[in-house]
């Protein structure tokens, strides 16, 4: 049996909303066919790192990283389509609905996840 992509996305949007009430943040979704920006060439490192800037000219506003350092070079983050994502780190997927200001970082079992008001004032 296949499960269709609007199927699939509802679901994801429901693990989203969830994690969002557990943790008292507003739900933003990050629709799949958006997209984001993810530094490629960290990939396979840990843990896995993400912020949320306010969406912005069709992005999600979601910057995901993996491994200790973060670069601010502007090639380090390339435009990747959420789906993509969701796909590929589902343990990611309920994470990505926290509203522009939040950050996580997981590592196997340890997440933590706050609110970085930096990221939404200019």
């Amino acid at each position: 049996m296949r499960v269709s992509v609007n199927n699939a996305q509802t679901a994801i949007d429901r693990a989203q909303m969830e994690f969002c009430a557990q943790h008292g943040a507003s739900f933003v979704p990050a629709e799949g066919g958006v997209k984001s920006g993810v530094a490629s060439s960290t990939k396979g490192r840990v843990p896995m790192n993400g912020l949320r800037h306010p969406l912005e000219g069709g992005t999600t506003g979601w910057y995901i990283w993996f491994g200790e350092e973060f670069s601010s070079a502007p090639d380090f983050f390339e435009p990747v389509h959420t789906r993509h994502l969701y796909d590929e780190y589902p343990e990611m997927s309920k994470l990505l609905g926290l509203p522009p200001g939040y950050r996580f970082l997981l590592a196997g079992d340890y997440l933590d996840v706050w609110y970085d008001p930096s990221l939404t004032n200019p």
